[in-house]
């Protein structure tokens, strides 16, 4: 059995990469972000036949063309807000209490 030739493939994956996700709208952005997991899925596949290659390619490229870019003023916009770094000190210190507290426990006890 014949490989597919999987170059426009990989071409169109990294050029999807290469693209910043803050020019364009979230709604077509997570449209491309799906479609570029399901086009690596297929890169990686070595089972992939010739028709899911084809297909994962025109679903990209289709993607790809559909993306809008954020328009001035535009509140739709994938902006990141907020820090998610405190999380992890906010469960360390939940966990410190907790254990704290069973420990006041048994020597109430």
């Amino acid at each position: 059995r014949l490989k597919p030739n999987k170059d426009l493939l990989a071409d169109l994956i990294n050029k999807a990469n290469g693209l910043n996700s803050a020019s364009y709208t979230a709604n077509t952005w997570a449209v491309v972000e799906n479609e570029v997991i399901k086009a690596q899925a297929v890169l990686e596949d070595p089972e992939a036949s010739e028709a899911e290659v084809k297909a994962a390619e025109k679903a990209l490229t289709k993607a790809l063309e559909g993306l809008e870019l954020v328009k001035a003023g535009d509140t739709t916009a994938s902006v990141k807000t907020g820090d998610n770094s405190l999380t992890g000190i906010f469960a360390g210190l939940t966990m410190l209490s907790l254990a704290g507290l069973s420990l006041l426990r048994r020597k109430e006890d």
